[in-house]
């Protein structure tokens, strides 16, 4: 095996997910990931740091994508209008592999230590979108709330598209959702 095989995070995470299909997420070892990848355990860590961040890779990128767009948002627009765009900016990241997504959504929702890890990476997620907004001059607890709601928005919609075996365009979906949230809150107003 070659030391520093090129594209062997890649191959890293496809036979994990492979293996997390076949044999189960507790039964699949950091070296049965790097035999079937054709690396070694330690190439394996100088990508991952355990098995499970084979499932979260990526989210810092996603995380400044997120940033990124409610910092790029017209100065005039409202706080849920910039996460709104952080949403659209999202699914660039998301919205790229229904098959794989899917994967990935089974083999976390069949672990209660991966749904932990899930949901620490949304509000992490949720935290940096805040913080962005803040950054806007939004005070709290404005932009708590209107982070807190996007990534609600954010799960909803992409729970629904991942559920769906013929998906649609995410980017539609998550509009369609931070509409029906904005429809609820000002129901619940009045």
């Amino acid at each position: 095996m070659a030391r520093w095989e090129p594209g062997a995070g890649g191959r890293l995470a496809e036979a994990a997910m492979q293996l997390y299909v076949e044999r189960g997420y507790d039964e699949t070892t950091v070296a049965d990931i790097a035999q079937r990848a054709g690396v070694t355990a330690r190439t394996f860590f100088r990508h991952f740091a355990d098995k499970r961040e084979v499932l979260f890779a990526g989210s810092e990128p996603l995380r400044d994508a997120l940033v990124r767009a409610v910092a790029d948002a017209p100065a005039a627009a409202a706080p849920l209008t910039a996460v709104a765009a952080a949403l659209d900016a999202s699914t660039a990241f998301l919205g790229r592999d229904h098959a794989h997504s899917r994967r990935r959504q089974s083999i976390i929702d069949a672990h209660p230590e991966l749904q932990e890890r899930e949901l620490i990476k949304m509000a992490r997620l949720g935290a940096a979108v805040a913080g962005g907004l803040r950054d806007r001059g939004v005070t709290d607890p404005e932009a708590t709330l209107a982070a807190e709601a996007g990534m609600v928005v954010l799960r909803v919609a992409f729970e629904r598209w991942v559920a769906d075996v013929e998906p649609g365009d995410l980017r539609a979906l998550m509009r369609e959702t931070m509409a029906a949230l904005r429809a609820t809150a000002g129901t619940a107003a009045a």
